[in-house]
């Protein structure tokens, strides 16, 4: 098995190809242990895909990333920034290079697709009217969807929506871009529609892409780098190609979708 992700201390080490780190973040609720000191490096430009099984603490790490949840123990780093003692005042700049593409899409039903996707530069932007269509048309071209500005998300497929909520994620142009279980009640075709389009925006845009997923699909499309979480720990760190020659039984029962001998 791949060794385990390479730890780093301090400030000091903060550089452009480290954007996220983790150092011994430990997070519990109530009685319940979700990450137990788990140290995290991600490379800039590449696609992480974290797996595990369901209440694994996947979304946890997410949320900890642009200061949503904050550690028990342990530092969260954006760059040169530690981030997971930051005042919500000042962390409101470190979000804005963050795009989030939530599980559901989270649309608002009574918003147009353009003032969906306008929400964010409306919200933190000063850009007059026309300067926001412009941007609107652009990011909705990248998903393939320009020509559905005037419509409402109920007159739009599972998979259309997916879509109108990654061009909003990506209005603010971010540098790193999340995406919580994005194939989600989709078909297999649609879902293919949107690992291919995480590929695009990573390469055309030169963001930096962490999926959390249960679709092994999506894992052997989009994922240059995998980690899976497990009881609070990541046992496996390394390519999809790796990930399925693991001999590890709780990693090869997870790709194969088999449930481990004697489990309820």
């Amino acid at each position: 098995m791949p060794s385990a992700p390479t730890q780093t201390t301090g400030a000091s080490t903060a550089n452009a190809s480290t954007p996220i780190r983790f150092l011994g973040v430990s997070k519990s609720f109530d009685s319940q242990h979700v990450l137990r000191g788990v140290d995290l490096s991600l490379r800039a430009g590449a696609c992480t895909v974290i797996i595990g099984e369901s209440g694994a603490g996947k979304s946890v790490i997410l949320k900890h990333m642009v200061g949503l949840l904050r550690p028990d123990s342990g530092q969260v780093w954006f760059k040169d920034q530690r981030i997971d003692d930051m005042p919500d005042r000042r962390l409101v700049a470190v979000r804005r290079q963050f795009g989030f593409l939530f599980q559901m899409g989270a649309l608002f039903d009574s918003l147009s697709v353009e003032q969906n996707v306008a929400f964010p530069l409306r919200e933190h932007t000063r850009l007059g009217r026309a300067e926001i269509a412009r941007r609107v048309k652009e990011k909705l071209d990248l998903v393939g969807l320009d020509g559905t500005q005037q419509k409402k998300p109920a007159e739009l497929s599972g998979g259309q929506k997916k879509r109108v909520a990654l061009a909003r994620a990506i209005a603010l142009d971010p540098q790193i871009i999340l995406y919580d279980e994005p194939t989600t009640g989709l078909d297999p075709i649609r879902a293919d529609i949107i690992n291919q389009l995480i590929r695009k925006l990573q390469a055309q845009l030169g963001v930096t892409s962490v999926v959390v997923t249960h679709d092994m699909d999506s894992v052997r499309t989009v994922g240059d780098r995998v980690i899976m979480l497990y009881d609070g720990r990541f046992i496996f760190d390394g390519t999809p190609a790796a990930l399925e020659a693991s001999d590890d039984p709780r990693v090869s029962n997870f790709v194969r979708g088999t449930a481990p001998q004697g489990a309820q």
